[in-house]
């Protein structure tokens, strides 16, 4: 039990004390509660109290002798019966239930509101009946003497269910978009309905017509947008809360259009539900983080209960100081304020033991239970654990004994408990002891430096008014311990503060620019002053104080500007280029891993690139060598004509000897081979050509050779030729199947031999007149012999050339070379 002191009003929550896990068993968890002296003072008010996921809204039957409650998962509701503290039947739905009323006394007759638009009636047995409506609903409320169930939701109409008819009658048309809540009196049976924009519609369901319309938003302080309506109450038969989306309640009496009362929650959260407490003349308010008990007429606040989850409903028991409280979690809270009124008859028992009852702080763990992530688990040398009895696995890591816990803690960190200890003692005897020289200082000790900035941003605030107003981090006694305790000391040395350093040295050195402007501004401020005051003529004070500058001067600032900002970018990016540099070769995490797949496949690409830049680096060092002895040599000369063919180089006439042996670079190597491959290949193709001309002037010889032998003999003598010297003869055009001399010199002529023939009569080719078909044709008979004159006049001085290179280059044999070891 946990005991809660606000404004001398004590809150009791019959919901706190020890946790036990589910998954214990029933024996274990009998045991656990019989071991623990503080589990014997432990009140269990009503037994299995809590849903197994989340409670969404939870109700007291009218004759009080029946809690009802809805939650998941699945969605169902328990009903808990008061007289023998314990639950007494449970029902599952469809779907989740998005409120639900009880219409008689006890649990006989209910209806639920379901988020699939369903809304189902049971009876004592079970489902009664299961119908579908319009639109999706948001609230219903029951009205007795006609027996119609009002149902509100994303529309404007109020739906009207008859339950004695078992139909539908014709909807109330509001002219609000949307209805959030609705409410009937219990007195005079007014049916009220919270419309989206801020306002209250009231109607009378005997006439089915509007009454009046109360607009809500108008009334709101300091509110910039219409807020919703999203609660109402009735107190009585004249008075009414109304709650808001912007976290306002308002009382009402419904014969005025101004609020008696408004109330502000201060969390700008909705109201979910309202309740009242006639004896106390108390409001209860609930929000998703707060449940309020104010004054309803003068609105101080009397107690407060913040949720460690988002709460979602509540309700109370007339006549007495309990309520129950619905929220995100597993558990339903029950609280207990005596201020508001007694215990209940079913838990009067509660009266005398509030005096007894001393405060208890309730653990988010369990006491017998220490929760271990697997990293804690590896420190401490249990891993050979998992999957025993001895470890219970739980989101991301394990339950694992206390005491097995404490001892393997003390066996892996055995001077821990001595540090502590020793801490304790230095930290009071430096609180005890006083320095003979008390220097008072403002800065604290521990972040001195965050403790500067927040100062020197106090003294000089910006000009946003929410800055000026913020309270300083200094003085508030929620950050006191960021300044005193070492443990929230700044780790400059961490990773993330290293990654984080060249922003963090960005934003100060922009500071610093911006506290150097306003000092300078202020000085030129004050000499402009000064000789304002000399002159007597005030025409050109704009000019004076700088206000109108000429265009050499801005832009002339606008450079300087633009340069300062290029250089603090750049070293922006090299600070943050270092720092992650630094983290990458510090952090293990970074390290090559050469047994991952992906490494192995690139391996081969790897060395091969290793190795060409290997030949790459040995051809230029033996290359820089050879140079380096041929400008021994050249410099010995007198004549530099033979520098050039020397080193293979086409110099210009300006270049000295010196200049021969820095330009042997790699550039100067690779061009070489390629110049040595590219002659290689025109040796090559220059050689073939040759061959070939060779074979077709053999081929005429050959086929007159071939023709003489042919022609048919007569008694052993050759026939004579014809009368004009010509002879012919008539051979099948299919007699050689393609393979005659034309086809067989087409075949091993190449494509590049083709397209220069058939250029060369295109070229020959010339029109006569208009007609394209006039053509006539020019034939040179000389121009073969002339080609092949000219190739065989080039080959001669070609190799005249080489053989006076041959004799004027020496070769690289003859020179003395030294002997370099590569490693």
């Amino acid at each position: 039990m946990f005991v809660n002191e606000v404004n001398d009003v004590k809150i009791y929550n019959l919901s706190a004390g020890k946790s036990v896990p589910d998954w214990l068993t029933d024996r274990r968890k009998r045991s656990q509660l019989m071991k623990k002296v503080d589990s014997r003072r432990q009140i269990e008010l009503i037994q299995d109290f809590d849903m197994p996921g989340v409670c969404t809204s939870i109700r007291m039957s009218p004759d009080q002798q029946y809690i009802l409650a809805t939650g998941t998962y699945k969605p169902r509701v328990k009903c808990f019966e008061v007289s023998n503290l314990s639950i007494k039947f449970e029902r599952c739905f469809d779907a989740e239930v998005t409120t639900f009323e009880v219409i008689s006394d006890d649990y006989s007759k209910m209806v639920f509101l379901q988020c699939d638009r369903y809304v189902e009636i049971h009876a004592a047995h079970g489902r009664h009946y299961r119908l579908r409506i319009p639109r999706f609903g948001r609230d219903m409320k029951y009205h007795k003497p006609s027996c119609d169930m009002f149902i509100v939701g994303v529309s404007r109409d109020i739906f009207r269910l008859n339950l004695e008819r078992g139909q539908f009658l014709q909807p109330l048309e509001t002219d609000g978009s949307c209805l959030n809540a609705c409410e009937v009196n219990p007195e005079h049976h007014l049916l009220i309905a919270g419309t989206k924009e801020g306002t209250v519609e009231a109607w009378d369901p005997r006439t089915k017509q509007r009454c009046s319309t109360l607009d809500v938003a108008m009334k709101l302080p300091g509110v910039k947008e219409f807020p919703s309506v999203t609660a109402l109450k009735f107190r009585n038969g004249l008075h009414m809360g109304v709650g808001t989306a912007s976290g306002h309640v308002l009382i009402y009496d419904i014969r005025a259009k101004q609020p008696l009362l408004v109330k502000n929650h201060l969390n700008r959260l909705p109201i979910k539900r309202l309740a009242f407490n006639p004896a106390q003349n108390a409001v209860y308010s609930l929000d998703e983080a707060t449940l309020k008990l104010w004054d309803e007429q003068t609105g101080k606040q009397i107690a407060y209960v913040e949720s460690t989850s988002s709460f979602n409903d509540f309700c109370t028991i007339p006549d007495t100081g309990m309520f129950f409280v619905a929220q995100e979690d597993v558990k339903m809270m029950t609280y207990y304020v005596p201020a508001m009124g007694p215990a209940p008859r079913w838990c009067s028992f509660l009266d005398n033991l509030t005096e007894e009852i001393e405060s208890e702080v309730v653990e988010n763990v369990y006491d017998d239970y220490q929760f271990v992530t697997a990293k804690e688990l590896a420190e401490l040398g249990m891993e050979h654990l998992v999957g025993s009895n001895l470890l219970k696995g739980y989101m991301h890591g394990y339950f694992m004994d206390a005491r097995l816990y404490n001892k393997a803690k003390a066996v892996v960190e055995p001077f821990a408990f001595d540090r502590f200890r020793k801490d304790k003692v230095r930290q009071e005897i430096e609180s005890e002891r006083k320095s003979r020289l008390q220097i008072e200082s403002k800065l604290p000790k521990v972040n001195k430096e965050l403790a500067l900035k927040i100062m020197d941003e106090q003294a000089n605030p910006s000009n946003s008014a929410k800055q000026r107003n913020v309270p300083s981090l200094l003085e508030d006694s929620r950050f006191k311990a960021m300044f005193e305790n070492a443990d929230f000391e700044v780790n400059k040395s961490a990773e993330e503060y290293r990654l984080l350093a060249p922003v963090l040295n960005r934003l100060d050195k922009s500071k610093a620019k911006e506290l150097k402007k306003r000092v300078e501004v202020a000085h030129v401020a004050e000499l402009h002053a000064d000789e304002a005051q000399q002159r007597e003529e005030s025409d050109n004070d704009e000019d004076l104080f700088g206000f109108e500058k000429s265009d050499g001067e801005t832009k002339d600032d606008s450079g300087d500007e633009a340069s300062s900002d290029d250089d603090d970018r750049r070293e922006y990016v090299k600070e943050m280029k270092q720092a992650y540099k630094q983290a990458m070769f510090e952090n293990a995490d970074f390290e090559v891993n050469k047994s991952a797949e992906e490494y192995r496949l690139l391996a081969p690409v790897l060395n091969r690139l290793d190795k060409s830049k290997a030949k790459e680096l040995k051809k230029r060092v033996e290359v820089a060598h050879v140079a380096e002895l041929h400008a021994d040599e050249a410099q010995q000369r007198e004549e530099s004509d033979n520098d050039e063919d020397l080193f293979g180089f086409e110099k210009s006439d300006g270049e000295t000897k010196d200049d021969s042996g820095d330009e042997a670079s790699s550039d100067d190597d690779d061009r070489r081979e390629y110049v040595k491959e590219m002659k290689q290949a025109y040796k090559q193709v220059k050689r073939q050509r040759e061959e070939e001309e060779e074979l077709e002037e053999d081929e005429p010889q050959q086929d007159e050779i071939s023709d003489v032998a042919k022609r048919p003999q007569t008694n052993g003598h050759s026939p004579q030729p014809t009368t004009n010297g010509n002879r012919f003869t008539l051979t099948p055009l299919d007699q050689h199947q393609g393979s005659s001399l034309l086809q067989q010199r087409i075949k091993k002529a190449s494509l590049q031999d083709r397209v220069k023939v058939m250029s060369q009569l295109e070229g020959q080719v010339t029109n006569v007149g208009r007609s394209l078909g006039n053509r006539q044709m020019t034939f040179e008979v000389n121009k073969q012999k002339k080609s092949q004159f000219h190739a065989k006049k080039r080959e001669a001085e070609m190799k005249k050339h080489r053989e006076e290179r041959r004799s004027i280059v020496r070769p690289i044999k003859s020179l003395r070379l030294k002997k370099v070891n590569f490693k």
